[in-house]
Order: structure tokens, then sequence, then C-alpha cells
């Protein structure tokens, strides 16, 4: 026969138990966002109008993957098979369109400059949409690519496999739009004038 002792240290053996578990598992708030929601819409049915944004509360700028055509205003739609690139943004909506914005693509084999011939195909299972982290895997050239924000910018992790030709194209689009390459300094210097007024 168990005493009410007995009793009580199962009862406090369980509670601490329980305790560790539900400890263990906790999670901060932000992971329960999925910045996928409202991504499945398009010009003929606005619903949702919202893209996968990486970004710090009042951020100077947005950071998203881009599965839409540049200057389309539909930068990332559910339904979409292929990813453009991974585009610096100000777009408020689709309605608006965007502003002052950039791309980078990471790309491995013969370098491909257009948004059409550079495009990768992903799936939803080999992506991650969070607030603070997008990242996700470019299967046609086999790179993982994960990006978080700061204040002002982003910081990328590209993985690529094994190969002499792995190339980051960055892409100022058009409208007056420049890129620098200075490789002694290690840096790209530029600025963008696309806009869509």
């Amino acid at each position: 026969m168990f005493k009410k002792s007995n009793y009580r240290n199962i009862s406090i053996s369980f509670f601490i138990l329980c305790c560790a578990f539900f400890n263990a598992t906790a999670q901060n708030p932000v992971d329960f966002v999925n910045t996928l929601m409202g991504t499945q819409s398009s010009h003929a049915l606005s619903n949702g109008n919202t893209y996968p944004a990486v970004a710090r509360p009042w951020g100077m700028n947005f950071w998203t993957a881009q599965t839409g055509k540049m200057g389309d205003g539909w930068q990332y739609t559910y339904t979409a098979e292929k990813i453009r690139g991974f585009k610096q943004t100000h777009q408020p909506s689709p309605w608006m369109n965007d502003y002052g914005q950039f791309s980078i693509m990471p790309v491995t084999g013969k370098l491909k400059f257009r948004e059409n011939e550079r495009m990768s195909w992903f799936g939803h299972k080999a992506e991650t949409a969070k607030p603070y982290l997008y990242e996700v895997y470019l299967a046609d050239y086999d790179v993982h690519t994960a990006f978080t924000a700061t204040e002002r910018a982003a910081f990328f992790e590209c993985t690529f496999p094994e190969t002499d030709s792995a190339f980051i194209v960055v892409d100022a689009f058009d409208k007056g739009s420049y890129i620098k390459i200075v490789p002694g300094d290690n840096k790209i210097i530029g600025y963008s004038t696309r806009n869509s007024g």
C-alpha cells in the first residue's frame, strides 16, 4: 500500500515533469507567425496581397523572395514554382508597386543575368518563412539560401556546392540604377532609382 507521502512524491514528480516538458517546448510568440499567410493572391483575386517579409520592427527596408516579374507588383505568390531573386523592397501594396528596390540571386554553372533566365525551382517543403528568417533551397543551382534582417540591411548565407562557378547576381533593375563592384575593397556600391511612378 502506498502511503500519503508516496502519493505526494509521485504528484510532485509528475508536476515537475510536466513543467519541464512545457518549458522545453515553449516558443517565442514570433515563432507562431506564418509570413506566407495571404500570399496566395493574384491580380484577378486580390486577397491578402502580402509577401513573406523579413524585417526588423521599424526597419529601413524589407527583404523577400521574389517569384513575380520585376515591376509586376505581385512580388511573391504562393502558387509560383520559381524564385527570381531575393529582393530588398519598400513595397506597401501590390497596387502601389515598389520603389528603390534591387535583388540578389545566388547561381551556379553558367552565369545568367536576366531574371527569366536565372530563376530557380523551389518547393514549400524546403522553405521557411518567419518574420526574422527566410530560407529556401534553390534546386536548379543546388544552393541553400538564408537571410535575416538588420535595421538597415540584411545578412545572407548562401551554401554552394563544390564548384568553380558560383556567383551572386546583383540586379538593380532599370531606370538609371547603378552598381559598381570594388574588388580591392571587397564591396559593392550603387543605388536604385527604380520606381513605379
